[in-house]
């Protein structure tokens, strides 16, 4: 009966990280704020929802170039044509591209991801119980890296438990370690499903209000649907 203690291992690494997981999803899915669905989403705040500040930093610069305030080109860089500063967020843009007016678009994206026009957005969501604070993030993704690792460590235990058993007794480990191993791989998928794609940011009333939304106009696709919308050149200009 050498396997035992081995199983018992397992079930411990597995049921921690389970219970960190489960423990993690339920906090992202009951934010501190209370949910305000009185109010509508602007798409600054849609596009923070459905991909987070970098979401809202494409579209940020999208609307620039469409209003013809900003140049995107399809070579990765980006050209201030009208420098006539706007709202916070169109200031942070102008700001990261410099005093020269022109700077390559994959510079940009993270300085204005990080400005503080970005953090206020997400704090007012946050406290407005819409998006999941950084702290619920960090929890859920911690959570998912343990049930990960317990999983790993499950099956690696079951295979060196089911080799130092004689083979006529195999099929008790094998069926001993399955309920640890079906266990973390089920928490595994839903650890997974909270943060992928738009749920890493929004809470379940976000999720609501995003769903309600419109996507016949542009921004507002581009918000909730990513750079996928766009046309081939703005894509490429993106991605730099």
């Amino acid at each position: 009966m050498i396997w035992v203690p081995l199983l018992l291992v397992a079930y411990v690494v597995a049921g921690v990280g389970c219970v960190r997981v489960w423990r993690a999803s339920l906090a992202a899915d009951h934010p501190h704020g209370s949910p305000d669905g009185a109010r509508e989403l602007t798409v600054c705040e849609a596009a923070y929802l459905a991909g987070g500040p970098f979401r809202v930093t494409d579209l940020t610069l999208v609307s620039m170039h469409r209003s013809r305030r900003l140049l995107l080109a399809r070579t990765g860089w980006a050209t201030v044509v009208d420098a006539t500063v706007g709202d916070d967020l169109e200031r942070a843009v102008l700001a990261a591209i410099g005093p020269g007016g022109q700077s390559p678009v994959p510079a940009v994206r993270p300085v204005v991801a990080g400005a503080e026009s970005v953090r206020l957005l997400a704090e007012d969501l946050v406290g407005r119980g819409l998006a999941v604070s950084a702290e619920g993030r960090r929890e859920v993704a911690a959570g998912v890296r343990a049930v990960r690792a317990g999983f790993l460590v499950t099956l690696t235990l079951g295979t060196v438990a089911a080799l130092l058993v004689p083979a006529a007794d195999r099929s008790l480990v094998v069926a001993a370690f399955a309920l640890p191993l079906v266990g973390s791989g089920l928490c595994l998928l839903i650890g997974r499903t909270e943060v992928y794609p738009y749920t890493r940011w929004a809470s379940p009333a976000g999720r609501r209000l995003l769903a309600g939304l419109s996507r016949t106009d542009p921004l507002t696709a581009l918000a909730t649907r990513g750079p996928a919308v766009l046309e081939p050149e703005l894509r490429a200009a993106l991605r730099g």
